[in-house]
């Protein structure tokens, strides 16, 4: 026999490849058989692959879990503030409305309870429960607001509601001469009584009808010692005869407070405060406005 180079090299090639043939099927049955069979240097590297591959999946879901708790404990402050803005806008409409304290208790936590439902209940899947947090976040922030637009309205009415004559300009019902048609106490013809007189002792305490402007503060003819304040809204109120005026031009009253005492200078038969409301420059009856506060 001759061997040549070529009888050389692909007998080589031909033992690599059975030899990497037989260490292929080697490692394979191996691989299949090895829990049949009790090699402990096997079963320990085994083990560690496994160990190794169960801890690389716990990291993950470990990391997924925090990744997840942090945005969700993020969305949980912005609800408890927001809950927090809504407690507080609840006690000020509560005031706002003239509700009693404690009627309403926004800081408690309502009652809520039920029979067993005939349909079995289910858990709360990772998804669901964020979305139920997304769509309770988007129903608090829509209550604030329109929460905040009920706070506005009712305190621009109770703005007006101060500005309205509705309270007595003294301490004392009886009035001698009411508003409309009557005998003149001078002259004896018929003539137009533009507001309502309350008879009271000379020197006794006026106080503002409503809150606002003092316009007018001094002598004026038949009205005498007069005092006018312009609420806004077209509203004005007088208060004329008095004995002493304790306002000036300009200031800022409020409702109730003293403005004058009464007397009987000017056009007058005796001590009384003559009070008159008017509406656009027209006299209106102020008994309609101080019978508005008794509602």
């Amino acid at each position: 026999m001759t061997l040549t180079t070529w009888h050389v090299v692909a007998a080589s090639i031909l033992m690599a490849v059975l030899v990497c043939g037989l260490t292929l099927g080697l490692f394979w049955m191996t691989a299949r058989h090895a829990t049949g069979f009790k090699i402990p240097m096997l079963d320990s590297l085994l083990l560690a692959a496994q160990v190794s591959a169960q801890e690389q999946q716990k990291r993950k879901t470990e990391e997924f879990l925090r990744e997840n708790l942090n945005a969700m404990a993020i969305k949980l402050g912005q609800m408890q503030a927001q809950l927090m803005r809504l407690d507080a806008l609840g006690e000020r409409l509560a005031a706002l409305a003239g509700l009693k304290p404690g009627e309403f208790r926004f800081s408690e936590t309502p009652g809520r309870g039920g029979p067993f439902s005939s349909v079995p209940p289910k858990d709360l899947s990772m998804a669901e429960f964020n979305r139920q947090l997304e769509q309770t976040s988007r129903q608090m922030e829509n209550r604030t607001d329109s929460l905040g637009i009920l706070e506005s309205q009712l305190f621009d009415a109770q703005v007006k509601k101060k500005l309205m004559p509705t309270i007595p300009p003294v301490d004392g019902s009886w009035s001698a001469s009411s508003f409309g048609w009557r005998i003149d106490p001078f002259n004896g013809m018929l003539a137009l009584h533009e507001g309502v007189d309350f008879v009271v002792d000379e020197g006794t305490a006026v106080f503002a009808a409503a809150g606002g402007v003092v316009r007018f503060a001094g002598a004026n003819g038949p009205y005498g010692n007069m005092v006018e304040i312009d609420h806004g809204n077209d509203f004005i109120t007088r208060y004329a005869h008095c004995s002493r005026v304790l306002v000036a031009l300009g200031e800022v009253v409020q409702r109730g407070s003293k403005i004058a005492e009464s007397g009987s200078t000017g056009r007058a038969t005796g001590p009384h405060v003559h009070f008159e409301v008017r509406y656009r420059g027209v006299a209106q009856n102020p008994v309609r406005f101080l019978q508005a506060s008794a509602r």
